[in-house]
């Protein structure tokens, strides 16, 4: 381990960009799965186009994104519903150490090095660090608990 392992840092470089018709933070909504018919585009570089071939059977993926217009870190947050504020690992706030977004997004179309998508909601802008297959039988867990006072109200 490293002497001072907090002041580590890390190379982060972006393989595309969202195309997206939220521009502004009060466009979006708080959770792209409840908008889930807005499509936008994960436009790719070039160099990293041959990467994402044909979809075949994969209708979902987990994109990995920057928060480029976090505004700094807030380890007691506020969440869109609750009346106090949470810690910070108990929410999907992108003011965080490391703005790093996560995204299931349903896939729409591929042409040409963009992904069109929907479920997601990224402002336009957003860089994108990794995209990977969104595989039901590894990343969904039906039991799993605890969403208490992160989910809207039932």
């Amino acid at each position: 381990m490293a002497e001072n392992p907090e002041n580590q840092t890390f190379l982060t470089r972006p393989i595309g960009e969202i195309r997206s018709p939220y521009k502004t933070k009060g466009d979006a909504p708080f959770q792209g799965r409840m908008r889930n018919e807005t499509e936008m585009d994960i436009v790719l570089y070039p160099q990293y186009q041959d990467g994402i071939g044909e979809p075949n059977d994969l209708t979902h993926l987990i994109v990995l994104v920057w928060f480029n217009q976090s505004e700094g870190e807030e380890l007691r947050t506020m969440t869109p519903w609750s009346k106090e504020r949470k810690p910070l690992f108990h929410t999907r706030s992108p003011n965080r150490p490391n703005p790093i977004g996560f995204e299931i997004a349903e896939i729409v179309s591929v042409a040409d090095g963009i992904i069109r998508v929907k479920g997601m909601d990224t402002l336009d802008g957003t860089p994108v660090l990794d995209i990977k297959p969104y595989n039901p039988s590894l990343d969904c867990i039906p039991e799993a608990g605890g969403t208490g006072w992160m989910g809207p109200e039932k």
